[in-house]
């Protein structure tokens, strides 16, 4: 028995329905009805003597249905970022005004002293502190004994190592530590006060915290 001209291959359909979920993700019911049309015109056309297979359409059909759950999958992450981003910025603008440890060096010292920290990887029986003035010359040394691991903050009272008080301003101090006869990984943590919050191009969000520039949400280890 002879077929007609028009018949139209599973591949075609693939082929055709292929090209349009590559260049248009958004537009699945359009997709859903444009694959029945064709499946419809495939089986008005199709050989009698060799029909589709019920698995080539079952498979066609599955297909359809794995576009649109990634469609609606996409839609629900979005939303979930989306409440996500909200949360954090709100979360940062009841930070405004308020002290924060993030990385750092610096160590402002006022009328009251200055306070600093440091995030120890694990435990360490003592943490070293170094603060040095303008011209890197240590003028008070800290020993801390016994220190847990995570974030630790400390406060310096302004005075040298001999007991006199040192001219407010700027300084810098460094962070050592050790277990036993072993080096912990520390790093040193600066204060300052959060004046600001910003959302980034990319949906994230930053803070303004004093002189030392902008941090992002995530690098806050401490509010004091």
């Amino acid at each position: 028995m002879a077929t007609t001209s028009n018949v139209t291959s599973t591949s075609s359909i693939l082929d055709q329905l292929n090209t349009r979920t590559s260049t248009d993700t958004g537009a699945v019911s359009e997709q859903q009805s444009r694959f029945l049309k064709l499946l419809t015109t495939q089986l008005k056309n199709q050989d009698p003597l060799n029909p589709m297979e019920n698995a080539e359409m079952t498979s066609q059909i599955a297909q359809i249905s794995t576009v649109d759950g990634i469609e609606r999958l996409n839609a629900t992450l979005s939303s979930m970022m989306s409440g996500t981003s909200t949360s954090q910025a709100l979360q940062a603008a009841a930070l405004v005004g308020h002290g924060a440890l993030v990385k750092g060096t610096a160590l402002e010292l006022g009328e009251s002293g200055a306070i600093a920290g440091f995030d120890l990887a694990s435990g360490a029986d003592t943490v070293k502190i170094e603060i040095k003035n303008a011209a890197g010359a240590v003028v008070r040394t800290v020993t801390l004994e016994d220190q847990d691991a995570g974030v630790r903050n400390f406060v310096w009272d302004g005075k040298d190592d001999l007991g006199a008080a040192v001219a407010a301003g700027s300084y810098k101090f460094a962070v050592t530590a050790r277990q036993g006869s072993n080096d912990v990984t520390v790093d040193p943590l600066q204060f300052g006060y959060v004046s600001g919050v910003v959302r980034t191009a990319d949906g994230g969000i930053s803070v303004d915290i004093g002189s030392y520039g902008r941090f992002k949400f995530d690098d806050i280890k401490q509010i004091i």
